[in-house]
């Protein structure tokens, strides 16, 4: 007997996520740790959790997911585009949904290099005349 589950994969920044959804109560775990305490912060939280609420889909699916790489906010979105990605697998109407939020987008910002000569990647040493 198979266990019905959907794949996502999500990246922001550095991050990457991988992302399964299995029928169940709404338990999340990511790097086998509760949500609360893998994101301490509400706001990432709630960024993470955004295509289930949006989708209207939060208790349905318990979410297991493995992030590697980039700080918390960075994974938080990638766990986002990973929980769209997944849904889309489970019902492709819920792409009309999830669409005009923005939630199916790769966010494709990425820090910009530190330039030579520069103290960072935009800002100038105080310029002297003299």
């Amino acid at each position: 007997m198979s266990v019905t589950q959907y794949y996502g994969t999500g990246r922001r920044k550095e991050a990457v996520a991988r992302v399964y959804l299995r029928p169940g109560t709404g338990e999340v775990r990511i790097n086998g740790r509760p949500f609360d305490e893998y994101f301490p912060r509400a706001t990432l939280r709630l960024m993470a959790e955004r295509p289930l609420e949006l989708t209207e889909t939060k208790g349905q699916f318990d979410v297991v997911a493995n992030i590697r790489g980039g700080g918390l906010s960075g994974q938080a979105g990638a766990l986002r585009l990973g929980i769209a990605r997944a849904l889309l697998q489970f019902n492709p109407e819920l792409r009309a949904a999830l669409k005009p939020a923005g939630l199916l987008t790769r966010d494709a910002r990425e820090v910009e290099r530190k330039k030579y000569g520069q103290p960072g990647a935009r800002k100038r040493f105080q310029f002297s005349k003299r």
